[in-house]
């Protein structure tokens, strides 16, 4: 055997670099299933389904084609990925092994580690799938003293020609947000458009009794699985989306309604993270319906924002950060994640709702992960590494590179520090802490209508924790947001709550801290 070519759960491409040259009469593919990616996090038995599925499939695909797959499933008891590889290195001996590169700085130091163990060279190959490669970013990044998503994005548009009009955005602006951010209203979403699910296949209905019997007591639902796990099915929710879920997605992107799990998301990321999807295939078909009049410039802006400007940013902020990014706390955070975030059982009514069904489907749209899980840790104070293990467990779109940054640097503003660990203002993925109180909630939602809390009160039983624990962070980081351009002006509203409240603010908050009143 010439190369032992290794294609991991997140990389299920066709056409990535790893198959360059690929030879069947010389080379194999070699995938893994392994224990580890399931329990070095607990995660969702839908995320592990989701993956095991389109290896399986992926693997199948490949075969059909007449190649070689060297494929170890589960049910071998490999505990991880270095320990498979090691076996089938020892086996098969190839002359060198092949492998594009991870989304995961764990992963790729393990299968480093086990081919240096056995003296063979790794072939590692830039990921193509990315419009930008990490070189890229760094170039981008050389020289500036502070790093913005805005103006990566707007480079990334004029690199590729993406809603351009000659050497202007469409529509005379970069950014349409301040169109993108309506609420429902009393009468809440009109008719939601039906997802595009796909009901398991044999193939996949074996992944889901594996998975049920070798994770029994992680959170999941499996029996209403129904993502994609081909690229057909893939590319069959993307053309869905776009008829069906675009021409709206802007205006209520972030809106939220209690039992609506779905509304106008795409539910492409799990897809786009499996590499089942390009990106340049999805942000092609946004951007051909806006030019076809069939979708808002403003909604195919936000969305093609979230792909070609956040996943792309968001990569490369992971792979030129770590592996120290992993530990950083800007704001010295260290309670634990409440219990509740495992069960949902909790009386606040926006919290037990996204929590509810993350870990019973592994989704939740942005706003449901930034304003309200997110949000909650963050005003809480919780150690910023436990938040991240979370989110990289539960949510079935959920690989390192992408869910590191977005959870510990734009939802918990912990990436601020400099390389001894000092703060050092503002991180690289968010300009200011997100922050609100629960009336922010009660605005884009119909949540607190049906809570026993009040967003307008921030002390006494019956005052909204978010609302409590907003004024109590200002109150704990008051010295350091007092002359910060974007947070100023809410220190000084600070100012203004008289002694005797503040004391009961920080009282209230300490007993949340403890466990009690929520």
């Amino acid at each position: 055997m010439r190369h032992l070519v290794i294609v991991l759960g997140d990389q299920l491409d066709a056409a990535s670099s790893a198959f360059d040259g690929f030879d069947p009469a010389r080379d194999a593919l070699w995938m893994a299933e392994v224990a580890e990616e399931s329990t070095h996090v607990r995660s969702s038995r839908v995320r592990s389904a989701l993956f095991l599925a389109a290896m399986r499939h992926f693997a199948a695909e490949r075969r059909a084609d007449g190649w070689t797959v060297h494929y170890t499933s589960l049910d071998a008891g490999v505990t991880t990925l270095s320990d498979a590889l090691a076996a089938d290195i020892t086996r098969l001996r190839p002359a060198g092994l092949v492998l594009s590169a991870p989304g995961d700085w764990r992963v790729l130091q393990a299968l480093r580690g086990a081919g240096k163990a056995h003296g063979l060279p790794l072939d590692l190959r830039d990921d193509r799938h990315f419009y930008a490669t990490v070189r890229d970013f760094a170039a981008h990044a050389k020289g500036r003293k502070q790093l913005r998503m805005e103006y990566f994005y707007r480079e990334m548009r004029q690199r590729h020609r993406v809603l351009m009009d000659g050497d202007q955005p469409c529509g005379g602006q970069w950014n349409f947000d301040a169109d993108n951010r309506g609420s429902f209203g009393a009468d809440g979403p009109p008719p939601v458009p039906p997802r595009a699910g796909f009901a398991p296949d044999a193939l996949t209905r074996e992944v889901l009794v594996t998975v049920a019997q070798r994770f029994p007591d992680h959170p999941g639902d499996l029996s209403a699985f129904d993502w994609p796990v081909t690229r057909d099915q893939a590319l069959q929710a993307l053309r869905l989306f776009v008829d069906e879920r675009l021409p709206d997605f802007g205006r209520w992107q972030d809106a939220m309604w209690a039992g609506e799990p779905w509304l106008w998301h795409a539910h492409l990321s799990a897809a786009l993270n499996l590499k089942l999807l390009n990106p340049r295939e999805v942000v092609t078909a946004a951007e051909a319906a806006y030019r076809a009049g069939r979708v808002p410039l403003a909604s195919a802006e936000g969305f093609i924002r979230q792909v070609l400007g956040w996943r792309e940013y968001v990569r490369g902020i992971y792979w030129t950060q770590m592996p120290g990014y992993l530990d950083r706390n800007a704001l010295d955070a260290h309670a634990p994640l409440p219990a509740f975030y495992w069960t949902g059982d909790t009386d606040m009514a926006c919290l037990r709702d996204a929590i509810g069904q993350t870990l019973r489907l592994g989704y939740a749209h942005h706003i449901q992960r930034l304003m309200v899980t997110g949000l909650y840790a963050l005003l809480l104070g919780v150690d910023p590494n436990q938040v991240h293990a979370w989110y990289l467990a539960v949510y079935v779109d959920a690989v390192e590179w992408v869910e590191l940054p977005n959870t510990l640097g734009m939802s918990q503003y912990a990436d601020g520090v400099k390389a001894d660990g000092r703060p050092a203002g503002a991180g690289p993925m968010a300009s200011k802490p997100y922050i609100a109180t629960g009336q922010y909630i009660a605005r884009m939602s119909n949540h607190c209508a049906g809570c026993r809390y009040r967003p307008d009160r921030r002390t006494g039983d019956d005052a909204c924790p978010f609302t409590t624990l907003y004024w109590d962070f200002l109150a704990r980081h008051e010295a350091r947001f007092a002359r910060h351009p974007r947070m100023a002006l809410q220190v000084k509203n600070l100012a203004r709550v008289p002694a005797p409240e503040r004391a009961a603010i920080a009282a209230r908050a300490d007993a949340l801290r403890r466990g009690s009143g929520a």
